[in-house]
Formats: structure tokens, sequence, C-alpha cells
């Protein structure tokens, strides 16, 4: 049986919400973490045989503050729903080359006569 569990969580960056994030997607059993809320404060955690107390605790050690809202089981339109309201966030890295000049790295030869 697949469990839905909403947690809230005290996240006051995004650094925090990734975290929370990573921690719950960590967990055995866990098939889909979304952020949920105004706020984006509330980790929604679909998964199947999932222990909610310990989540909360473990959010509760690494991340902040951490209040059990729901527990409950996830019927089929529901399974839908949380994929398509799920915000993805993408980070990228700016990944820019500077070519140096090849000048720079020649080395420079100088005639010379030995007699």
């Amino acid at each position: 049986m697949k469990q839905k569990i909403v947690i809230r969580v005290h996240m006051t960056c995004d650094k925090c919400r990734s975290k929370a994030m990573a921690l719950v997607a960590a967990t055995v059993g866990v098939d889909s973490v979304a952020l949920a809320g105004d706020g984006k404060d509330q980790v929604v955690v679909v998964g199947e045989g999932i222990d909610s107390v310990r989540i909360t605790t473990a959010l509760r050690k690494k991340v902040g503050h951490a209040q059990l809202l729901q527990v409950g089981e996830v019927k089929k339109e529901e399974e839908k729903k949380p994929a398509a309201a799920a915000s993805v966030v993408e980070y990228t890295y700016p990944w820019h080359y500077y070519q140096y000049p090849a000048a720079a790295y020649g080395y420079q030869q100088y005639n010379s006569c030995w007699m």
C-alpha cells in the first residue's frame, strides 16, 4: 500500500530545500518527493513502507524544525497530480573556457653559431 506523507519543514533558502529533498529521497521505499505549500515549506513524500516518524526525526536533525502534518493512503487519481504539480529545480553550472593564445606558450628560438 502506497502512502502519502506531508511534512512541514522550516526551510529558509534553496540550499535547505535541496538538502531536505535529498535526505528524504535517500530513504528506502520512497518513490517521489515534491515541495508543496505557498512558501515551498512542505515536503510531500510518496512511497511504500515508509516510516513517517523516522523521516520527520531525520529532517529535524539535519534541516530544522519539522512537523508531521498528514499520513494517508495514495489514491490512483492523486498519483498523477504530484508529478504534474512538482516543480523541478535545475541547477546549471557556467562552464566557460578561455583559450589562451598560442604565442603565450611558444618557445623562442635563437640562432647561435658555435665555432
